[in-house]
């Protein structure tokens, strides 16, 4: 019986191992946060805390220093949200439109076209800092809100294209044939046939977006001002800036904050996001 069920156990053995060391920094963050100096100093760093202390989530919310800014995080969360949110919608509905196009609705050089949107799924950003940032001066977007926006929503464009075209390849084109037919156009179709179908595709893509926007470091140091840096930019800010006696807790406190929405989005729609790449997986 023993010899017979090895298999599993070994499988189960071996996920419940890298479930620990994946989750293990989380449980350090965790504790460490609810921990007072006196508790870092004298424990180590597995020790559970003898008791639930918010004073390090209050500080990292509201008055820790990011160099001369002694507001927290607060700011710099508001900040993401802002961005975060008008940067998914409008990438994700770009490239529903865009995929829609290039299953549906073909066109002569469409297939080259979508070649070459390709290519922004591999191009490291890096090289598009320099065109960028000139292009967000011209107009005039320059360390604003709106400037990250734009180049949230350019960025991801490559990607939810691909999504979404190659989920649409498997809609059947009877279905779009049969409205035609009927009389219905270009956003008709789109509306009222394709978009009820999309619900799987459309949960990875809005769930992939968020996470890489709100994750993004690159483009918030890059292109943002003094008013409008993002969490990411914020969480390094705080934990770079020198003081008399490390703050540890207030640090670890600080990077769950950061990464609490990206964790409840997954845990809350994580499902939707398997069954969606499940769909999408053998398409095109």
């Amino acid at each position: 019986m023993l010899t017979k069920n090895l298999p599993r156990i070994l499988i189960y053995a071996t996920l419940l191992l890298a479930a620990f060391f994946f989750l293990a920094p989380l449980y350090v963050m965790l504790a460490t946060s609810f921990k007072d100096a006196e508790q870092i100093r004298s424990g180590n760093l597995l020790s559970l805390p003898t008791s639930l202390n918010f004073e390090a989530w209050s500080a990292a919310w509201s008055t820790a220093c990011t160099g001369v800014d002694c507001r927290g995080l607060q700011p710099f969360f508001t900040n993401s949200i802002i961005m975060a949110v008008p940067a998914v919608l409008i990438s994700t509905a770009w490239g529903a439109i865009n995929g829609y196009v290039l299953s549906m609705w073909k066109f002569k050089g469409s297939e080259v076209l979508f070649g070459f949107m390709l290519f922004g799924v591999f191009m490291p950003f890096q090289v598009v800092l320099l065109p960028m940032s000139q292009v967000l001066g011209f107009l005039g977007l320059s360390s604003s809100l709106g400037g990250l926006i734009l180049v949230h929503c350019i960025a991801g464009l490559a990607g939810t294209t691909l999504f979404f075209r190659n989920y649409y390849t498997a809609i059947p084109k009877e279905l779009v044939n049969a409205a035609r037919i009927d009389g219905a156009g270009f956003w008709r179709i789109f509306f009222r046939i394709v978009v009820p179908m999309s619900t799987p595709i459309l949960m990875v893509t809005l769930i992939w977006q968020f996470t890489n926007i709100w994750n993004d470091f690159l483009f918030g140091v890059a292109f943002s001002g003094a008013d409008s840096k993002p969490i990411t930019v914020g969480l390094n800010n705080m934990a770079n800036t020198s003081s008399s006696v490390k703050s540890y807790n207030v640090d670890m406190a600080a990077a769950v904050i950061a990464g609490l929405p990206t964790m409840l989005v997954y845990v809350l729609a994580g499902q939707y996001f398997v069954k969606g790449l499940t769909a999408g997986a053998v398409k095109g």
